[in-house]
């Protein structure tokens, strides 16, 4: 649902901006007659890719627990709110429904189009919690409110480099650029950084330095081939590769991977994901220092019986450009600082993390540094490594598209890196 009003109040110190404000729910793929204008209403039920959320009570989240909300700039001469915010917040909540992955306060989301197809510099955007409205407690559990925050590719770069919240806090100090309520002006023409050249070398670069990047997975266009086996050898399952069809799981084990992947991509803000043990782990356990890689249900998500671990001795790893880009953030934003960083496939099951040395619960290790948990690849990777292939990856870091295909190689790490154009992706058996 959506609502419109004619000004948003600021405080004393800020000058108010026309703005027009919208609420999308997260339960609802459209406004159903129970929404109202005041954006109290949300409906009673959600659907989750075709099929009833189960009732969690009113401790649990109400669906998938949030709903978001949008402030917009008024443009000069506009009488009523434009509908592209309402379709824009409608595509979001789509995508929740079809991967079942939830938003969180800080997470980015990559749009590479003008938010209102325009000729617009604001073409992706970052989540925060809604600076007016507070959590509601309803009879169907609770709803958080998330608010979209428009943004240029440059911000964008600095949220995943750094982290999402770091890069909304300067933007609420720059007022043309969002201000305190962080409102998204589409005519915007400059980047904070073209305001105030500052805050890149002393805010971002100093806390990409000091703090590492809280980015610990993203959705991509990615695949991993075993180098090491023979191609007629079709005993495991692998990852899906390219220019074969893929074997599939069954529904049982695609659920149980899905979920376990799901439950460490949801903890993108935290610097460990939940550890693996059959059992919970108490509240007064010490949190250990080390980053994890573990989960809270891991016999009970991958029985081994069903997918079992293997060691290989040589892979080769696509992605596409946008993908290829982040590497550098992986390896120096996340491993460097001893954290871990993962790429799932949006194509499937498929997904790779690359984790270092002092990462726990990984079932790669410094003698098996490429391992694989059904079409799970883990890499680990030493500091002198990463450093070295930094250096070999240093052309990813220009913000300039690169010529495609481009391949990096290290045989005597018997391991291979491909960035290849989406349409590889698009269509892999073509």
């Amino acid at each position: 649902m959506y609502r419109s009003t004619g000004t948003t109040s600021a405080s004393d110190s800020v000058t108010c901006m026309e703005t027009t404000e919208y609420m999308k729910s997260s339960e609802t793929d459209s406004c159903e007659s129970g929404c109202n204008k005041g954006g109290k209403g949300h409906a009673q039920r959600s659907i989750e890719a075709g099929r009833e959320t189960r009732f969690t009570g009113q401790e649990g989240p109400s669906g998938f627990g949030f709903e978001l909300t949008f402030r917009l700039k008024r443009e000069v001469g506009e009488t009523a709110p434009p509908t592209w915010p309402a379709e824009l917040m409608q595509g979001l909540a789509r995508y929740v429904f079809q991967s079942e992955n939830t938003f969180c306060s800080g997470d980015h989301i990559s749009w590479h189009s003008p938010l209102d197809n325009s000729e617009s510099r604001i073409q992706h955007m970052l989540l925060t919690e809604d600076p007016q409205i507070s959590p509601v407690h309803t009879p169907f559990g609770l709803v958080n409110f998330l608010q979209i925050v428009g943004v240029c590719t440059e911000e964008l770069q600095a949220a995943q480099q750094w982290n999402g919240q770091g890069i909304l806090e300067l933007l609420r100090g720059v007022h043309v650029a969002g201000g305190p309520w962080l409102i998204t002006d589409m005519r915007r023409g400059e980047t904070m950084f073209d305001i105030d050249p500052h805050l890149q070398q002393e805010r971002v670069d100093q806390g990409i330095e000091t703090e590492g990047s809280n980015l610990s997975g993203v959705s991509a266009k990615c695949v991993w081939d075993d180098l090491s086996r023979p191609s007629e050898d079709e005993e495991d399952s692998r990852s899906i590769c390219i220019g074969s069809q893929p074997r599939r799981l069954s529904e049982k084990d695609t659920e149980q991977i899905r979920e376990a992947l799901r439950k460490g991509l949801e903890f993108n803000t935290k610097a460990a994901l939940p550890p693996i043990n059959s059992q919970k782990q108490g509240h007064d356990r010490p949190q250990s220092r080390k980053d994890s890689l573990e989960s809270e249900s891991s016999a009970a998500i991958i029985p081994h019986e069903l997918v079992r671990t293997r060691q290989l001795e040589s892979v080769h790893l696509k992605f596409n450009q946008e993908s290829g880009t982040l590497l550098p953030l992986c390896l120096r934003g996340r491993l460097l600082h001893g954290r871990h960083f993962t790429y799932k496939s949006i194509n499937g099951d498929t997904a790779i993390t690359f984790v270092s040395t002092g990462v726990e619960g990984a079932f790669a290790t410094e003698e098996h540094p490429y391992a694989a948990h059904g079409p799970w690849l883990q890499i680990l990777l030493t500091e002198e490594f990463v450093e070295q292939m930094l250096g070999d990856l240093s052309e990813l870091n220009t913000r300039e598209e690169t010529k495609l295909p481009k391949e990096y190689s290290w045989p005597e790490k018997k391991l291979k890196i491909s960035v290849l154009p989406d349409s590889v992706f698009d269509n892999p058996l073509q």
